[in-house]
């Protein structure tokens, strides 16, 4: 019994050793990449780019729209025929439209790519400087606090966001 209590004990204290010898950096990358002129000028990109698009598909549904309003007004005019086949032309300018706001918009749209494209080059410069200021500093562990990791609580002083925008604005 005693060589299980002493086992325990050591192994205990062996946990305890390991874990105070960790150090720990709170880093909130949002600020980080909002400090980064690069950045800054993706998203300004970005949001011209969102802002045209979002024009063309709303120039788009107001020419159905007029489309539409045609037809109503003339509907009684026109034969089972002609009727069917406006019904069947505005129907396929709505899909057209909903299809081009899929590929503008959607999870893997033009927009996810284009972002894709002018940040990602920036985020990876921003995560290569924290795995730098991590070696160089010996950190074991940098968290997120301006993600939704979860992070509840955090001491000022294990904040390191002023030294990676340091770093990264080199």
């Amino acid at each position: 019994m005693n060589k299980i209590t002493f086992l325990f004990l050591l192994i205990a204290l062996g946990t305890i050793t390991t874990l105070s010898a960790q150090r720990i950096a709170i880093v909130d990358i949002t600020r980080v990449l909002e400090e980064m002129p690069d950045y800054k000028l993706a998203q300004t990109e970005l949001d011209n780019i969102a802002a045209q698009w979002r024009q063309q598909i709303a120039l788009e549904y107001d020419q159905i729209k007029a489309m539409y309003n045609k037809y109503q007004a003339e509907q009684v005019l026109l034969s089972e025929e002609a009727r069917k086949k406006k019904e069947d032309e505005i129907m396929m300018r709505e899909q057209q439209a909903r299809d081009m706001q899929k590929d503008k918009f959607g999870a893997n749209g033009a927009l996810f790519r284009k972002r894709q494209d002018l940040v990602q080059p920036i985020q990876e410069r921003v995560y290569g400087a924290i795995q730098t200021y991590a070696d160089d500093r010996g950190f074991d562990f940098i968290f997120d606090k301006g993600g939704s990791s979860g992070l509840i609580f955090s001491n000022p002083d294990y904040d390191k966001t002023d030294d990676i925008i340091r770093l990264v604005n080199k």
